[in-house]
C-alpha cells in the first residue's frame, strides 16, 4: 500500500496546502485534547503532528514514508489487539489501495470505548468538482480516490463505530493564488451556517463499541451504606418518666 500523502510534501507547502492544514490542525487540537487512555497513535501523515494536544503517555506517529516514529505497512499495523485508546487517520484511506482493511486494522487495535478519527476529501463539493474536471488530475490529492461520507459511515457502522462527532472544513475554492485564498476566507466561517455539507474536507469521531462490555465504576453506594451501618446512631427517649425515675435509681438496684 502506497501512502501518498506522506510522498507529497510539495503540496502541503503551497498556499492551499498550508490552508488546509491549518484548518484541520485547529480542528485535531480541540478534539483530541478531552480524549484520555494510555496510548494514542497518528497513521499517515507523519510530518503533521495532530496528536500535539493530547495528554496520553505514548502519542506515536506511524506510516510507511516520511518522518515516522515508527515504519509500517498500514494494513498491518504493529500494535497489540485491543491496546489503543485513540487512532487517528487523517487523509489515509482515499490514498490506500484497500482502506476498509486499514479501517479493519484500525478497529482491531482499539480497545473497547476507544476513539477513531478520519478526515478525508469531500467528493460532493468544490474540492470534488475541481478533482473530476481539472486538468491536474495526476497531481496530489486530486488523484485519490475520494470516499463520499454517507459510504464512511456504514463502513464505520459495519466495524461497531459509534459516530459521536464530526463537521466539514475546506469551503474555501480549491483556488492557487494566496491573495484568493485570503480574500474568501470569509467562506470557512460561514460555511457551516450556509452550506454544511459543501465542504471540501470532512473529519469524524467514531467511538468502538462492544456487545457485552459494561463499565466497572467504584462501589461508591455499598462504601456509603456500609460507613453507615458502622455510625453509632443515637435514639430519644420520649417517655419522660422513664428517663427521670431511671436517673433516681441507686446504682446498686440497676
Amino acid at each position: 500500500m502506497l501512502m501518498e500523502t506522506d510522498l507529497a510534501p510539495d503540496w502541503f507547502e503551497s498556499p492551499l496546502g498550508v490552508h488546509l492544514a491549518a484548518c484541520e490542525q485547529a480542528y485535531f487540537d480541540s478534539e483530541v485534547a478531552d480524549v484520555f487512555g494510555f496510548n494514542a497513535f497518528q497513521i499517515g501523515l507523519t510530518r503533521f503532528d495532530f496528536l500535539r494536544a493530547n495528554r496520553m503517555p505514548l502519542r506515536c506517529r506511524i506510516g510507511p514514508h516520511g518522518p515516522a516514529q515508527v515504519r509500517a505497512e498500514l494494513e498491518q499495523l504493529p500494535i497489540l489487539e485491543s491496546s489503543a485508546d485513540l487512532v487517528l487517520l487523517p487523509h489515509v484511506l482515499e490514498f490506500s489501495d484497500n482502506p476498509h482493511q486499514v479501517l479493519r486494522e484500525v478497529a482491531r487495535v482499539l480497545m473497547p470505548e476507544g476513539h477513531v478519527i478520519v478526515s478525508g476529501f469531500n467528493p460532493w463539493s468544490l474540492w470534488g468538482a475541481r478533482r473530476y474536471f481539472g486538468k491536474d488530475r495526476g497531481e496530489y490529492p486530486w488523484r485519490g480516490q475520494f470516499i463520499t461520507l454517507p459510504r464512511l459511515k456504514d463502513w464505520m457502522a459495519l466495524l461497531g463505530f459509534d459516530i459521536s462527532a464530526g463537521r466539514m472544513c475546506g469551503y474555501v475554492p480549491p483556488l492557487r493564488r494566496e491573495k484568493w485564498l485570503e480574500r474568501l476566507a470569509f467562506m470557512e466561517h460561514a460555511g457551516d451556517r450556509w452550506w454544511p455539507v459543501a465542504g471540501g474536507v470532512y473529519v469524524l469521531h467514531g467511538i468502538k463499541r462492544v456487545q457485552g462490555t459494561r463499565l466497572i465504576t467504584p462501589r461508591w453506594k455499598a462504601d456509603l451504606a456500609k460507613s453507615k451501618r458502622l455510625a453509632p446512631v443515637p435514639h430519644r427517649v420520649h417517655d419522660q418518666d422513664r428517663l427521670v425515675a431511671r436517673s433516681r435509681t441507686p446504682r446498686s438496684e440497676q
